[in-house]
C-alpha cells in the first residue's frame, strides 16, 4: 500500500489547500468534517485537535502516513497543540508554517509553538498565495519518502 502525507492543523490553517496542491487537484475547499484521503495526502479535520480524546483518531490515521505535516498559521498563531503533541506519531513529523507572506511579526511565535509541540527540524515556511517554500517542501518529501512501494 502506498503511504500518504498526513496534514494536521487548526481549522483554516491551510490543510486542504496544501493537500490540493500536493495532490495536484483543485477540489473545492470547505470545512473538513471527516478525514479525506487524496492520492498523496490525508487531510484531517481541525476539530481533532480541539479535544485530546480525539487524538486517538489522529494516531490511528497516521498508521497510513509516511510523514505528518504539523501546520501553524502565521496569520493566526493560536496555541492548538499540547506540549509534546508530536510524540504520538511513529513516523517523521515536519513543521509547516503556512501563510508566511502575512503577519511577519508572528513568525517567532509559530516556530516556538512547533518547538513546544515537539517538532524539531525541518520546519518549512510556505505561502500558497506566493508559492514561497512549496518546491522546497515537496522536494524534501520526495527525497525522504518511505513506504511508497
Amino acid at each position: 500500500m502506498k503511504k500518504r502525507i498526513m496534514l494536521v492543523g487548526a481549522r483554516q490553517s491551510g490543510k486542504s489547500t496544501l493537500a490540493n496542491w500536493l495532490n495536484r487537484t483543485d477540489a473545492a475547499i470547505k470545512n473538513t468534517q471527516d478525514v479525506i484521503y487524496g492520492c498523496r495526502t490525508i487531510d484531517t479535520p481541525g476539530a481533532y485537535l480541539e479535544n485530546a480524546r480525539m487524538y486517538k483518531y489522529l494516531i490511528a490515521t497516521a498508521q497510513a502516513a509516511s510523514h505528518v505535516l504539523v501546520l501553524v498559521d502565521q496569520s493566526r498563531p493560536e496555541e492548538v497543540y499540547s506540549p509534546g503533541f508530536v510524540r504520538i506519531f511513529h513516523c517523521p513529523v515536519i513543521g509547516v508554517i503556512t501563510k508566511c507572506d502575512t503577519h511577519q511579526e508572528n513568525c517567532l511565535k509559530c516556530v516556538q509553538q512547533l518547538q513546544r509541540s515537539g517538532v524539531t527540524a525541518p520546519v518549512f515556511r510556505i505561502s500558497m498565495k506566493t508559492g514561497t517554500g512549496l518546491t522546497s517542501l515537496e522536494t524534501y518529501l520526495k527525497s525522504h519518502a518511505k513506504g511508497s512501494e
